[in-house]
């Protein structure tokens, strides 16, 4: 392909790049100014991209992220493992928090914690991957239940604040923080925890942890391969 060739395809790249969470639906005039392109280039590649099912034009005139990228969304989706896109998470977690970080998943009465990566700290709650625990007690086990009896009042609150903290409900020597994993479609993928020995886990120890919880919650949300159920 030569230079021209290859400029097209990094225009039209920028063109669909430009939509987001923000600007799902744009004028002509938007596009342009988004990705800094001329009207008359940006309409000559919206046309190419439409006709090939990557925009939608409506009669609104707004362009829109089309039916392709949905197609080819799905396959790179079942092409991933969770653990692909759970593991540097975990990790993300570790380094902003310097705490144990940890996945959980339901299994009956119990959990397991699918994904781990332990604390560098020489004093930290170190837990192995594979490891079974109950799933009525520890923050992860709390949210895990919280969206399983969806008319109990506690897991009501737990959904509705979005986090549960637990101080030695499982172990008198740990506390925890834990924040629900829900895919784009509304299901519970599994628990994301921080926990961390009970003495150093204090008020802003547990704020940064519910914190660093959520915003990675959030992130994953639309890189989650699809459900096998």
């Amino acid at each position: 392909m030569g230079k021209t060739g290859v400029d097209a395809v990094g225009r039209a790249l920028a063109i669909l790049k430009a939509f987001g969470a923000e600007r799902t639906a744009m004028t002509l005039t938007e596009i342009a100014d988004a990705t800094d392109l001329y009207k008359s280039t940006v309409l000559r590649l919206a046309a190419s991209l439409e006709a090939d099912g990557f925009l939608v034009r409506g009669p609104d005139r707004l362009f829109r992220p089309g039916p392709e990228l949905w197609r080819l969304g799905a396959l790179y989706q079942r092409g991933l493992d969770l653990g692909e896109v759970i593991r540097p998470a975990l990790r993300r977690l570790v380094e902003a928090t310097g705490e144990t970080a940890s996945f959980y998943v339901a299994d009956g009465d119990e959990r397991i914690c699918l994904y781990r990566v332990n604390s560098p700290r020489s004093v930290r709650h170190h837990l192995e991957e594979g490891q079974r625990l109950p799933i009525d007690r520890g923050a992860g086990g709390r949210v895990l239940t919280a969206y399983r009896e969806s008319s109990d009042p506690a897991g009501k609150k737990i959904r509705d604040r979005g986090f549960y903290v637990s101080i030695g409900e499982r172990d008198p020597e740990v506390a925890a923080a834990a924040v629900p994993l829900v895919d784009v479609h509304g299901k519970l993928r599994g628990a994301l925890s921080l926990s961390a020995i009970r003495t150093r886990f204090d008020a802003d120890a547990r704020k940064t942890a519910v914190n660093a919880l959520k915003s990675e919650a959030k992130a994953l949300v639309g890189l989650l391969p699809a459900s096998e159920e």
